[in-house]
């Protein structure tokens, strides 16, 4: 039973939200654009305000990659914990956008940080986000080798969250790049069996199989466009639904 806040007229009342890293810097190609993650805080202070329990999972790939780095030959852990330690820059960036609206908000790291974040506790997080805190995942699963992605399907599972909303620069998930092809085809709806047998980008593939394991959907939407999470925990169609079935 969720003790958690009042809700009325959603369709999702906790969800997580999977930003990347590379949704943060907007045009600059490097870095945080202050004004894309204002933008996006305002848009999570918007759901919150309707009583929505949110927890967001965020990447870091604006700042480091680590599955880059590797492929120029270092090695592939210790990549993989410098693109930890840029999911807490990021995610500190977004408590600070966060609480300037007001909003209070907590940081799990899965990689101890005691004087910035507090560590992950899975009850721990679920009581912040019961009490109407909007908590931020950082350092992935604070394993090498495992993608934000599959952070964001397993803390997702942890806390018992409705939908995954992964946002993206376009507004759902396409049979090629839109970008590339003007003839690209847009799903409104996949199962997590075609997602992996057509190998489309919506998350990498155990994130699909842990979500397909335990059933949870997720959506796909563009994040630039205003309002666009509202309407989605309000139950309306935006973006591309991945859920079992198809």
């Amino acid at each position: 039973m969720r003790l958690g806040r009042k809700t009325e007229g959603v369709r999702y009342r906790r969800i997580i939200l999977k930003l990347s890293g590379e949704a943060l810097m907007g045009e600059k190609g490097y870095g945080i654009d202050e004004g894309v993650i204002d933008q996006i805080a305002e848009e999570i202070k918007e759901v919150h305000d309707l009583g929505v329990e949110v927890a967001v999972v965020v990447g870091g790939g604006n700042i480091f990659r680590g599955v880059a780095a590797s492929a120029k030959g270092m090695d592939r852990a210790s990549a993989d914990y410098m693109g930890m330690l840029a999911t807490i820059i990021n995610a500190l960036a977004l408590q600070d956008a966060l609480e300037k609206k007001g909003v209070f908000t907590r940081v799990l790291s899965a990689i101890e940080m005691k004087e910035v974040a507090e560590p992950y506790i899975r009850r721990r997080a679920i009581r912040h986000l019961e009490k109407g805190r909007v908590v931020i995942f950082a350092a992935g699963t604070g394993n090498p080798y495992f993608t934000t992605d599959t952070a964001a399907s397993l803390r997702a599972m942890e806390i018992h969250a409705d939908v995954i909303l992964k946002g993206t620069k376009v507004d759902g998930v396409y049979d090629s790049d839109p970008m590339k092809n003007k003839d690209a085809r847009k799903f409104d709806e996949l199962s997590y069996i075609e997602v992996l047998k057509r190998n489309l980008k919506v998350m990498d593939a155990t994130a699909i199989t842990l979500c397909m394991d335990n059933n949870l959907p997720i959506i796909v939407f563009n994040l630039k466009k205003p309002g666009n999470l509202k309407r989605i925990v309000k139950g309306e169609k935006v973006g591309t639904i991945v859920k079992g079935g198809g």
